[in-house]
């Protein structure tokens, strides 16, 4: 048995990602098999501590989940108890139901909460665990730009499932002799189009963190035709820009947390190299493609770990950190060290030196 501890409480927090199942999964088989804790799960992520809807969670319920997409407690991205949105419109405003979310935990009997998602959600993780909620986040995120760990879970499978699409269009580009542009996801950080660009040989990889010049890409895709490659590769993440301009927007959400929706630099950066090398391009959007899925096998591994070692954490007594990948061992972070920050690829990060010795433009 662990401690005082006898239940507690799970939630999915953020966009959804591949092996979200598998670490409910490992949290109740170590929870409920090991400990012999009541598991309560919280219904799309904060919302269902402050709308009050919960799902009981036993060793029969995660049966099968590993494998599985998706998110079986649901999830939300705009529900946060301490800026909880009331009326619309111009009555629009926010109110704190940080109180009213404990006061329904300590109802329910629950001694601690395990919560798995983005900075947002391990943000207000953060804020509930310095209100007295004993809580320990798990990072979950297909951009893989959480601070304070090597990889998160999620990451791998939408690596691969780029990467997949890249090997498809790569043939199709050969064929046709044209140039082709994948966006994929990545609104600051470029972890997905640099990681599926070098894998899925992409000649052109565009990332948030290096802005690009088209000289710079029409120059490589010329050098390419002169050298008899009639074709190109561009892996472009959703928050590229170029020099002295900004990220290209798709649209504004009102009443969202965040509500600017990158979206649409791939088609951006064909209609620039049709107007200046008269080529045909193609544009191909993965969006949330990437986040569906079964999980990789190292995905399915990781959530295992991550999940499995955030109940012994609260079982030992630990509260207001992060379980963390770091060199392949599974420790522990403060959530106040990583709340609100991002991990972004660095300028002398080892891909970007391999890339350039490979002949990867990056635009700059």
């Amino acid at each position: 048995m662990g401690g005082k501890i006898q239940a507690i409480g799970v939630l999915t927090g953020g966009g959804d990602a591949p092996g979200l199942n598998a670490v409910i999964r490992a949290v109740v088989r170590t929870a409920a098999g090991h400990y012999e804790w009541d598991i309560v799960g919280f219904k799309d992520g904060y919302a269902g501590m402050v709308e009050k809807h919960i799902v009981s969670l036993g060793m029969d319920d995660v049966s099968g989940l590993l494998t599985r997409g998706g998110t079986i407690l649901g999830t939300s991205n705009k529900a946060n108890p301490f800026v909880w949105p009331l009326g619309e419109g111009e009555n629009r405003q926010t109110v704190d139901r940080s109180d009213e979310a404990m006061s329904y935990m300590k109802t329910l009997g629950l001694d601690a909460l395990v919560c798995i998602g983005g900075d947002g959600t391990l943000s207000i993780a953060d804020g509930l665990s310095r209100k007295g909620i004993p809580v320990v986040g798990i990072p979950k995120t297909i951009d893989n730009d959480i601070y304070e760990t090597d990889q998160t879970f999620g990451f791998d499978t939408a690596v691969s499932t780029a990467t997949e699409a890249l090997d498809r269009i790569h043939t199709t580009a050969e064929s046709h002799h044209r140039v082709m542009i994948v966006e994929v996801m990545g609104r600051n950080a470029g972890w997905l189009a640099l990681h599926s660009g070098i894998a899925g040989g992409g000649d052109i990889i565009l990332i948030p963190e290096i802005p690009y010049s088209m000289d710079s890409i029409c120059e490589k895709i010329i050098w390419r035709n002169r050298s008899g490659r009639l074709f190109s590769m561009v892996v472009v993440a959703e928050g590229a820009m170029p020099e002295g301009g900004e990220k290209t927007v798709a649209r504004i959400v009102e009443d969202s947390p965040d509500p600017v929706r990158l979206g649409g630099i791939g088609n951006v950066v064909a209609k620039e190299i049709e107007d200046r090398l008269d080529l045909e391009c193609r544009v191909t959007v993965l969006g949330h493609l990437l986040r569906g899925g079964t999980p990789t096998s190292f995905d399915r591994i990781l959530a295992t770990r991550l999940g499995s070692e955030a109940v012994h954490m609260l079982a030992r007594g630990e509260s207001g950190s992060m379980v963390r990948l770091r060199s392949n061992e599974i420790s522990s972070v403060e959530i106040s060290k990583i709340a609100n920050r991002q991990r972004l690829v660095p300028s002398d990060h080892a891909l970007l030196r391999l890339g350039r010795e490979m002949g990867v433009c990056f635009g700059d």
